[in-house]
């Protein structure tokens, strides 16, 4: 077996959104289930690109769909926990973004998971890839590795 590498801090981050953990996310095992990990990935890099301008749910013309994921747990996260969900962008494309995100429990300094989410920008309606917009762009870039 290869030796699993530490455990990356919050500076290797470039934002952070605060999430919260609920009763539900608990598993038989009295910690968070995996799959929830995926989720808090999901709404940390949406929330910060809704926060950016870079992306209206309802309405934007371009959307990412997620084509690749992962995640390495280094710890257990478990209800009431405060998760703080650090973010960056680790290869930006033409018409996709890989982001990394770091999963911190309350006011630890080492990620308790971290993963990656690749997604590609589509046109809403075809669900053709394209390139990225001038406004995600911006927001992506701004949060480079």
């Amino acid at each position: 077996m290869t030796e699993r590498k530490a455990p990356s801090t919050r500076d290797a981050y470039k934002a952070f959104r605060t999430l919260t953990t609920r009763w539900a996310d608990n598993d038989v095992y009295g910690h968070m289930n995996n799959v929830v990990h995926y989720a808090l990935f999901d709404s940390a890099v949406n929330g910060y690109l809704i926060a950016q301008g870079a992306l209206v749910i309802q309405h934007s013309d371009q959307i990412g769909l997620v084509v690749e994921t992962r995640c390495t747990y280094h710890r257990e996260i478990v209800f009431p926990d405060v998760v703080h969900a650090g973010i960056r962008t680790d290869r930006v494309g033409n018409s996709s973004v890989t982001y990394g995100i770091g999963l911190f429990r309350n006011d630890e300094t080492e990620a308790a998971a971290e993963g990656q989410f690749t997604h590609v920008y589509v046109d809403r309606e075809s669900r053709r890839p394209q390139p990225l917009n001038a406004a995600l762009r911006q927001a992506v870039e701004a949060i480079a590795a």
